[in-house]
């Protein structure tokens, strides 16, 4: 009887009640089942407690958990004496009961059924306990799963109004601000879930529109972003399960962390605003009121789950179609050879002679260039398998992805075209996103990827070379710098049509073209890319240094501004503003710009500010970009580069034949079989000293012939290692000795021609790594893509191997042979004897003293090391400190002009001994500074001369020689016409020219000496 009371419920009327009512009315339902027993002994009827006193309830009693809404309901006991049976007695004191859902009373049992309900407890709790688990196991992919905790301290139990801010908190994603709301299907913004539960509806603030029902208890009032980092830390410390805390401590994404700031934003707006301003300006406008199905609780946030309509699309649902450029799940392959996708109604009813599906350049054979779009002319479709793109070949060497190799061209939208420019990393490797419209692809990621493109399906863009703004029917001009990018200084400038760079045609050693111009970095397709440092010109504000952003992390605002394929957002620094811009108003920022602020006066603040936020993000990309280049060269690192093993003899590819030898080709040696070691080294086998591989069945030693390493591939051990500079090298793990096989270097067989388009084929792709070994004039040994362990021997100018050429079998091969004794755990080199194409040579890095320098360059002799040694030592010796001494220019005592002495003006010119008077040069005063006398100047115009008259000041020029100057008999010195040839040195001569020797005078001899004087006077005077 006792269970059956348990399982039934009464409902009470919401009134004060108490147990003495229930006396006085007769009509209120029964307590037990409607048959009736007699009443029980004196004895056992048990104690009767008093009722309790009225209880007042609440006018809106709250909600009790799901735990608590599992108690059955008590049931009232009636105060009316009961028939005799054969159960015993039950009283119940009235606490607490409930009616749909709401607390309204209390109740305890008493009596023996009190007895039987505590002696049934602690099953009772393991049952409640396991079905706690069942209900958590299936409900792993529930709602339940995105409500990992639940604070008790800050649930609230009070009634939110539409119009109302408040966090709520989803699953794993931390508090997010929302707004209280009405649903578009319902028209209610509160309503009771299948447990009983309030549920509010509330729409996300946000850049993407979301709204949910959340569980009352997962709300709280929204004062300010203050209240974050509380609740985060209340939602951990209520947290038991450890996944649950993982979870919780993983930091938020970049992306999850920009939407919740901008939610946030919006939410700290509107708290300033009252609940009807908030009405009107933040609730969502629905456009389809009714779906096919409503969303449950939290669905709007909840994680995306595989299913049939979500899962992946596969890549022909991803791909775009060829004429229309959009994509679907209707996309049909052209069966020709462009390889092509296209909507069936954009191809028409396009068909092969076998009803196969044909676009229309297929069936008629005439194919467009991908880059110009003209069907005209030879065209090439490249070799990729499945591209199916024809090109000009000039149209295709434009671009420098492109790529030629033995099965044809290679076109560009197969390497990455920013990766081609920087030659950083392997272009041609990695994932792929082309451009629709042109011959370009990047690798996937904001590293590579111009800004300015425009995402259409995962691996399809069109770039940012396809802009449709213009400006009075032309693109619109970009907006140049006033000084040059080499000298930075103003002028005569040469301006790029597509980036604001700009050159003096000097410092271009060039000449200023005509027409329009592009700079080296445009015209090799450089772009700017997502999170570089640019300088950016916005109106008439002054270049600000900026951020490029993807569009995709800026603010929704941002986004909805009105922008063109091209146009890329960029971050203010400083101002933290956002704009859309081109890369006609852009220019890298690099790291000496810096300090561009050092010095200047008077400097607007918020610039400096931007400066220093600028250098200091350009600090953190470069860090991030170094440490992205560290991992890969620690990943290339790790292992060797890959190659294919060959373990038997060289691959013959193409023409390339290896020659066999028949048996009776093959010569015999004279060994024999009883030797110590037959055909060994220290033998005198001829076939061993004519570099001659013996064969088994021709040999007389037979199985102990010791000249068979090549055939029977007698390799010492040997490991691949890592070395200091020089990448990958060999060691030998054994002690080995002089003259000693070590191993054939094998590889692809290949001809002059073939090695000649791989040589070609790896400048292209900037391949600096080459393994080629001339075998004989017409062969060379390729052991690049296929080959052994001999690969890995590094080049040394004092190396322990060398190279042999030995005759196997009727073909020639090469064998790597020790050159000395080497100790085990050493590391085995030889001579590249590299030959050189073109200028460029390679430098060497082997360590050794006698090394050249570069590879293909002799070793330097022991002679040369001498003489060098030499040198060295005299440096270092002290020098004794030698003055110069200043050599004086001799002068004349004279006067060039008039031949006599006094104060004189000396020529400054090198080598020129004459001097002058000041009066003779019809000067007052000495000139100033350097001075050249008249004699190096032209007599007629005053230009510099180039005759010179040897006994007078006269002098001419190119122009006025011709006719001046006659050769004289005296030395066949030129003279001018003031002299006579055959007598320069006369009456008529200068008398500078005449040498004076000036004695001590005797007692009558001085009018001698006066008169001889007074001829030369004459004499000097007819002359000048």
């Amino acid at each position: 009887p006792g269970r059956e009371i348990r399982k039934s419920s009464l409902i009470l009327s919401q009134t004060h009640l108490c147990i003495q009512q229930h006396q006085h009315h007769p009509h209120n339902p029964p307590l037990l089942p409607h048959h009736h027993h007699p009443p029980p002994a004196s004895h056992l009827m048990p104690q009767v407690l008093p009722p309790p006193p009225p209880l007042l309830l609440p006018s809106s009693p709250p909600l009790l958990s799901p735990q608590e809404s599992t108690v059955s309901n008590p049931i009232v006991q009636s105060t009316t004496t009961p028939k005799k049976t054969s159960s015993p007695e039950i009283k119940i004191k009235i606490i607490k009961t409930y009616q749909n859902g709401r607390e309204l009373f209390e109740s305890s049992l008493c009596g023996d059924l009190l007895q039987e309900f505590q002696a049934g407890e602690p099953s009772r709790r393991r049952h409640e306990q396991k079905k706690e688990k069942r209900k958590k196991r299936s409900s792993r992919h529930g709602v339940e799963k995105h409500f990992p905790s639940v604070i008790t301290s800050t649930g609230s139990c009070q009634e939110y109004e539409i119009g109302d801010l408040v966090w709520a908190k989803v699953g794993t994603y931390p508090w997010w601000p929302c707004m209280v709301s009405s649903d578009p299907q319902s028209n209610v913004h509160i309503r009771l879930n299948k447990r009983g539960v309030k549920e509010y509806h509330v729409q996300f603030f946000g850049s993407v529109p979301e709204r949910a029902w959340i569980h009352e208890k997962r709300t709280v009032v929204f004062k300010g972003e203050s209240q974050f980092d509380e609740l985060q830390a209340e939602t951990l410390r209520k947290a038991t399960n450890p996944t649950e805390k993982q979870k919780l401590l993983k930091p938020q994404s970049q992306k999850e962390r920009a939407q919740w700031e901008v939610g946030v934003g919006h939410a700290e707006a509107a708290l300033q605003m009252t609940r009807e301003e908030r009405n009107e300006n933040y609730t969502f406008i629905y456009i389809d009121k009714e779906p096919s199905s409503a969303a449950p609780a939290a669905d709007a946030v909840s994680p995306p789950r595989v299913t049939s309509k979500n899962r992946p699309e596969r890549k022909q649902r991803r791909s775009k179609g060829t004429v229309c450029e959009t994509f679907g799940d209707s996309l049909v392959s052209c069966e020709g050879d462009c390889n092509g996708l296209f909507h069936p109604e954009c191809i028409g009813s396009n068909s092969g002679t076998e009803g196969e599906l044909l676009c229309q350049e297929c069936k008629t054979g005439s194919h467009t260039c991908f880059s110009c779009k003209v069907a005209e002319g030879d065209m090439k479709r490249c070799s990729v398998n499945g591209c199916g793109r024809y090109y000009h070949e000039t149209c295709a060497r434009k671009f420098t992805g492109t790529t030629t190799d033995t099965r044809g061209l290679r076109c560009p939208q197969h390497s990455c075209a920013t990766c081609s420019i920087s030659e950083q990393f392997p272009s041609h490797l990695g994932r792929m996103m082309r451009c629709i419209r042109c011959p370009v692809a990047y690798h996937t990621g904001d590293g590579c990827v111009a800004a300015g493109s425009v995402l259409i399906t995962p691996h399809i863009i069109i770039c940012s070379n396809h802009s449709s703004s213009r400006k009075n029917g032309h693109f619109s001009s970009p907006v140049n710098v006033g000084w040059c990018f080499i000298c930075a200084r103003g002028g005569r400038l040469l301006c790029c049509e597509a980036c604001p760079a700009s050159f003096h045609p000097e410092c271009l050693n060039m000449e200023m073209p005509e027409g329009t111009w592009l700079c080296g970095e445009c015209r090799a397709g450089k772009k700017p890319h997502y999170k570089q440092i640019v300088w950016v010109k916005l109106g008439n504000y002054r270049w600000w240094p900026s951020e490029i952003c993807n569009p995709r992390l800026v603010p929704s605002n941002i986004q909805s501004l009105k922008h063109d394929i091209g146009d890329f957002p960029v971050f203010f620094f400083g101002s933290h503003d956002y704009y859309w811009i081109n890369q006609g108003r852009v220019f890298p920022y690099v790291e000496s710009d810096r300090n561009f602020a050092e010095g200047q006066v008077g400097i607007n603040k918020t610039f400096k500010k931007a400066l220093e936020e600028a250098a200091k993000r350009f600090q953190e990309l470069k860090a991030q970009r170094e440490t992205k280049e560290a991992l890969e060269q620690e990943r290339n690192s790790r292992r060797p580069p890959p190659y294919k093993l060959i373990k038997v003899q060289n691959i013959p590819v193409g023409k390339v034949q290896v020659h066999v030898a028949d048996l009776s080709e093959i010569p015999r040696c004279n060994c024999r079989p009883t030797d110590e070691r037959p055909c060994s080294q220290d033998s005198q086998c001829l076939n061993r000293m004519l570099q001659y591989e013996c064969h088994p069945q021709v040999c007389p030693a037979g199985d102990r012939c010791h000249n068979q390493c090549f055939s029977k591939r007698l390799y010492p051990d040997t490991e691949v290692i890592k070395t200091t500079g020089r990448g990958w090298g060999l060691m030998t793990k054994q002690d080995l000795k002089k003259g000693d096989f070590v191993m054939e270097y094998v590889g692809e067989l290949i001809d002059s021609e073939e090695c000649k388009q791989r040589i070609r084929h790896a400048n292209e792709n900037h391949v600096t790594n080459f393994y080629m070994l001339t075998l004989t004039k017409d062969r060379v040994i390729d052991a690049g893509p296929k080959g052994n362990l001999s690969r890995f021997m590094n080049h040394s100018c004092s190396p322990n191997c060398e190279t042999q050429k030995w005759t196997v079998n009727g073909d020639v091969r090469i064998g790597l042979f020790t050159l000395c004794d080497i100790a085990a755990d050493t590391e085995l080199t030889f001579n590249y004897n590299l030959d050189c194409l073109g200028n460029g040579r390679t430098s060497c890095h082997c360590g050794s003293e006698n090394c050249s320098g570069f590879l293909g360059v002799k070793p330097k002799s022991a002679v040369v090391m001498e003489r060098e040694e030499k040198v060295r030592n005299a440096k270092l010796k002290p020098k004794k400190r030698k003055l110069k001494t200043e050599s004086k220019q001799s002068h004349e005592y004279y006067c060039y002009c008039c031949g006599e002495g006094g104060e004189l003006v000396m020529c400054d010119k090198n080598d020129c001994p004459k001097a002058y008077h000041l009066l003779c040069l019809n000067l007052t005063k000495p000139p100033y500074g350097r001075w050249e006398c008249p004699w190096h100047q032209c007599s007629v115009c005053q230009r510099a001369a180039a005759s010179f008259c040897h006994f007078c000041p006269a002098s001419f020029c190119r122009v006025h020689e011709r006719g001046q100057l006659v050769v004289s008999a005296l030395d066949n010195r030129p003279c001018c016409s003031n002299h006579d040839p055959q007598r320069p040195l006369g009456p008529q001569a200068s008398p500078s020219q005449v040498t004076v020797k000036k004695e001590v005078l005797e007692p009558g001899e001085e009018g001698d000496c006066n008169e001889e004087e007074e001829d030369d006077d004459e004499g000097g005077e007819e002359g000048e």
